[in-house]
């Protein structure tokens, strides 16, 4: 389909899968995820915002994780399963961008919220006797509200850069949604400049705020490790999940916006991990690793009598 470029009103996503089989396959799997998975991080949420002995200010960052993820995998999914049951696959132009947009504000949120996670571990293992008067509530709430601007500005730099962009040639997208990497390829113009741009914005980041935590969480474990204190070994354990969750969030990122802006073998199904099944999947690591929450939980369950 060749289109000039002012008359560009719609993209192609070829879908996650060769044939429609191996996409409604998916399509189910992804239901039974959503319907497991999705109400266990709304229960997180509900349980830490209920419960006074959770009112520490890391699960209040939790909730916020939760809150994130929910959004984030809420992105792409809902167009994909649309566009395969309509048997329609296409996406407008707008819609694109709004795709793109939501996908970089909500993951750069989590990236900037991890972050702020990571500064609530060190005043709590490193100055536990200035704690409660450093990460007060007022605090809390200016670093998850500096996460989600942080993730705007992140969010409409891309849609700046890429809005101007020429398209006169072919419009598939080799995927199941839009995102930079598959935009600027079918731009009819030189835009190596810009992938330059989108490489520091967003694979050059998220590389170094990923080596930037795991320096500072294995600071933390050491420290923790050949202390004295008596909660060390649930300190230790909080330092190896937020590690896990910054594996599990940052591995995907990096492999997909610090390569080329080319077509590689794993590209879709890291994607689809990045996008759809990992953020429903942070919370739950972070619960189930979490005796208090645990706790909690089956406390507000009893209590409604489920």
């Amino acid at each position: 389909m060749i289109q000039k470029a002012f008359n560009l009103t719609e993209f192609v996503l070829e879908g996650l899968a060769e044939t429609r089989e191996l996409q409604v396959f998916l399509c189910i799997l992804l239901l039974i995820f959503y319907v497991i998975i999705l109400p266990g991080n709304i229960l997180i949420i509900v349980t830490i915002l209920k419960d006074p002995q959770l009112g520490a200010p890391m699960f209040f960052f939790l909730a916020s994780l939760a809150l994130m993820d929910i959004c984030y995998s809420c992105v792409t999914p809902p167009k994909m399963i649309i566009n395969l049951f309509s048997g329609c696959q296409t996406i407008s132009y707008k819609g694109c961008m709004i795709q793109v947009f939501l996908i970089h504000f909500l993951g750069a949120s989590e990236i900037y919220l991890l972050i702020s996670m990571a500064i609530d571990r060190y005043v709590a293992i490193c100055h536990p006797l200035h704690y409660v008067t450093v990460i007060t509530k007022p605090v809390c709430w200016i670093l998850v509200m500096a996460s989600w601007a942080g993730g705007f500005t992140h969010s409409i730099i891309q849609i700046i850069l890429i809005f101007p962009l020429p398209f006169c040639g072919p419009n598939k997208l080799d995927n199941y949604f839009c995102d930079v990497t598959q935009i600027i390829r079918l731009a009819c113009t030189n835009t190596y400049s810009l992938e330059f741009a989108m490489f520091i914005n967003s694979g050059l980041t998220t590389a170094g705020c990923f080596v930037l935590l795991l320096i500072s969480y294995g600071a933390l474990l050491i420290k923790v490790r050949t202390g004295v204190s008596q909660g060390k070994t649930k300190a230790s354990s909080t330092c190896i999940t937020h590690i896990i969750i910054v594996f599990i969030m940052f591995g995907p990122a990096i492999y997909l916006y610090c390569h080329p802006f080319r077509d590689f073998p794993f590209d879709k199904m890291v994607g689809f991990l990045h996008t759809v099944i990992f953020p429903l999947m942070n919370p739950m690591i972070y619960t189930l690793r979490n005796k208090e929450v645990k706790v909690a939980m089956w406390r507000l369950l009893k209590n409604c009598n489920i």
